[in-house]
């Protein structure tokens, strides 16, 4: 099976980010937590929060797995 694109996109006003799998959207993201949930419901269920941290499967736009709001 050929390895899947995850993009993070960077944070949006309400500092949540979208999240997707391929072409699919799965949703808004508010923290690690999120993200790993979202990941697990596409088929990427090895993916734990501290596993989406350091995953080199995720592309991280705007700012890395430690950002989430967007600085005034």
């Amino acid at each position: 099976m050929a390895e899947r694109r995850v993009i993070v996109s960077p944070p949006d006003e309400t500092g949540g980010r979208r999240v997707q799998v391929d072409a699919e959207t799965l949703g808004t993201a508010y923290g690690l937590h999120d993200l790993s949930v979202f990941l697990k419901r596409s088929g990427l269920e090895c993916l734990d929060e501290v596993d989406v941290a350091d995953s080199p499967l995720i592309e991280w736009h705007g700012g890395g797995p430690e950002v989430w709001r967007t600085m005034p």
